[in-house]
């Protein structure tokens, strides 16, 4: 029987989307949903009232479309600062509560509590003004997720500066494009970090980059790793992360405009120009807000905790999403597999978290690993969360049902940097089927449209959204044609995400794959996840990645690339028959790979995204684009090298 997560009691009459729907009067989700793109002025307006959202001056109302769809302006009129309301609120109201716990690789510990992240963050304010950073100026943060990731952000936000997060695996060429995009001002940044093990220098990439972006004005330096020297720096520009806090703090926060910008958040792109989302003060911290106390149910007390990376968008939505509710933040400096693959596990125990934020990837590690189920104490999970990749049945319900015991509900939510949150979500005053991401998102006016912009159900299309939402991209820095041609071009007043979805027409929703990772075999689209997750259910299979490549008969022919799973001995040619077989019974012979490949790894984000582009590159001897935020590129060239050996050509 499939799995499917039903809510207790106690989430349809204490959970904050179930206050929700009493305040509207709605009975479900879906009628919540349907409510929700109404009127989505009306909407967002009682989402501001219902999460205590405070404008320092009232908006005149909550939307202006008169620009049309592509150029909103959210809450016109009124004006709101971020560190006020994710940090200034509880400083006064709850000052004693911990806003921020961390947790290195080694098992070291800090705690700060709201009123002492709220002086911390005044003295780096001072520390920015006094160097002359100020209202529109951009400051790259390139920080492992460490307490001073947060200190800096809000001190950023706070003088009405731009936050530039950037990933902590960058190299200095991915740096520097995205420091030039952005004319940064100033980059605060760490010695280095430490991850599985060995150390991540970070400074040097940064001076190397340094060299091209004259910009760039000063830079504080986090003695994260306690590897600097007490002589200073050679370089005028560097200074360290304690001198910048050594003034006196300010207490003046800058009283920002509601579309005011906060932050510049660039997509990991593949090749050329990266692409800087822009995203505003209330319209970002509304969205946000409402995926951490809707979706996750974080309240004051409760503790937030997603593996990630302050580079990637759900950096910042941790950040502020989680501050917006009052709840705790939980940072995870390294890689949550090390010592063991029990480390994740005893996180939870140690610090009581809420709501645990995972990617099917480290799950499927985790699964593979061959370990009993966790012995450690889960009983604080309230919700999981999950985003970034389609999930396999076997990894989801593993986690659901036997790791939780079907007592919490996934949020496997899907959206995306341009989105600043999710377009799909479930909700936990509903029931949830295995791998579903329930359905649209609140506020989100999503469908799922043919070439045609005809509505689809039952059929693979893409995802489009016919109404503008808060956080949605103000456009694309300074490149407004870009933002145009990638987002508002291909169905005129629609936009369209770049997703392929199904939705069933029985209440589920799916994310495929990106459309330009959908193949195309003799005339028949198929997405990479409705494969993998067939080869997902071998027990010889640990992961999987497949592609499509050109073919003179089928257009494309599928190539599977798996890993083997710890402790099994089947050999190769075996396991391809089988994993080949089973393709063909359940999704149909066509669809049954060409090659069927083991490779020792696959290459991934920090945040264990599957780079399917790079692994088709490597087949086809291609450019595999922009790597910089892979956590293993070497498995690129590896997966080169296999290809190489073997006997049938291509095509």
């Amino acid at each position: 029987m499939a799995y499917v997560w039903h809510p207790s009691q106690d989430y349809l009459e204490n959970s904050n989307v179930a206050r929700l729907m009493r305040t509207l009067g709605v009975g479900s989700a879906d009628e919540l949903r349907a409510r929700s793109v109404e009127d989505i002025g009306a909407f967002w307006h009682e989402v501001v009232k219902d999460l205590g959202i405070r404008f320092s001056e009232p908006y005149d109302r909550p939307v202006d479309l008169s620009r049309g769809p592509a150029f909103p302006e959210w809450f016109p009129g009124g004006r709101l600062n971020v560190a006020d309301v994710c940090l200034g609120r509880w400083a006064v109201e709850t000052p004693d509560a911990v806003a921020v716990v961390h947790e290195d690789e080694a098992g070291d510990v800090r705690r700060l509590t709201y009123a002492e992240l709220d002086g911390l963050v005044a003295r780096a304010r001072a520390g920015l003004r006094a160097r002359g950073i100020g209202k529109g100026d951009a400051v790259a943060v390139f920080l492992p997720m460490t307490p001073e990731a947060v200190i800096a952000t809000y001190a950023i936000a706070s003088i009405g500066a731009m936050v530039v997060p950037l990933f902590s695996g960058f190299a200095s060429t991915a740096i520097a494009s995205r420091l030039r995009d952005a004319s940064a001002k100033a980059v605060i940044t760490a010695d280095g970090t430490l991850r599985r093990g060995k150390v991540s220098a970070m400074l040097p990439q940064l001076e190397e980059a340094l060299a091209q972006t004259p910009s760039v004005e000063f830079v504080a330096v986090v003695n994260n790793l306690g590897t600097l020297s007490d002589a200073g720096f050679p370089d005028g520009r560097l200074v360290s992360w304690d001198e910048l806090l050594s003034g006196d703090p300010d207490p003046v926060i800058e009283p920002t405009a509601a579309n005011d910008v906060l932050l510049l958040a660039y997509t990991s792109g593949t090749t050329g120009k990266p692409k800087g989302a822009v995203h505003t003060h209330a319209g970002f911290v509304a969205k946000v807000a409402s995926e951490v106390a809707y979706g996750f149910d974080i309240t004051p007390g409760r503790t937030f905790c997603w593996i990630t990376d302050m580079g990637w968008i759900m950096g910042p939505l941790s950040i502020l999403g989680t501050h917006a509710c009052g709840g705790t933040l939980m940072l995870f400096e390294g890689s949550p597999d090390m010592p063991d693959t029990n480390r994740l596990w005893d996180l939870v125990e140690r610090h009581g978290i809420s709501l645990l934020g995972v990617s099917p990837t480290l799950i499927r590690t985790l699964r593979a690993s061959g370990h009993e189920l966790p012995a450690a104490d889960l009983s604080s999970v309230r919700t999981l969360g999950s985003t970034g990749e389609p999930w396999d049945p076997e990894s989801y319900e593993w986690l659901a049902r036997d790791v939780f015991g079907g007592r919490v509900p996934v949020i496997n939510f899907s959206g995306g940097t341009e989105v600043g949150g999710s377009f799909l979500s479930p909700y936990p005053v509903e029931d949830i089927a295995s791998c579903s991401l329930g359905g649209a998102a609140l506020g989100m006016d999503v469908d799922v449209v043919d070439d045609g912009a005809q509505p689809l159900r039952g059929s693979v299309g893409e995802l489009i959204c016919r109404q503008p939402w808060p956080a949605m991209t103000r456009g694309v820095w300074q490149d407004n044609e870009r933002y145009l041609e990638a987002y508002w071009s291909t169905f005129p007043g629609l936009w369209r995400h770049g997703d392929y979805a199904l939705a069933d027409g029985h209440g589920g929703w799916f994310i495929l794959g990106r459309s330009d990772d959908v193949m195309n075999v003799a005339g028949k689209r198929v997405a990479p996840a409705e494969i993998e997750s067939v080869l997902a259910a071998d027990d010889a299979v640990a992961e999987s990645a497949v592609v499509g490549i050109p073919d003179t008969k089928k257009g494309e022919a599928l190539w599977a690339f798996w890993v083997r799973r710890p402790g099994v001995t089947d050999d190769d040619s075996t396991v391809a028959a089988r994993l080949r077989q089973a393709v063909a019974d359940e999704v149909g012979k066509p669809f049954a790979p060409s090659q069927v490949v083991r490779v020792e790894q696959l290459p991934k984000t920090r945040s264990a995204k599957v780079l399917r582009r790079a692994v088709r590159a490597a087949v086809l001897e291609a450019d595999p684009g922009d790597l910089s935020g892979a956590e293993n590129p070497e498995a690129v060239s590896e997966i080169r090298d296999v290809v190489k050996g073997l006997r049938q050509p291509i095509g």
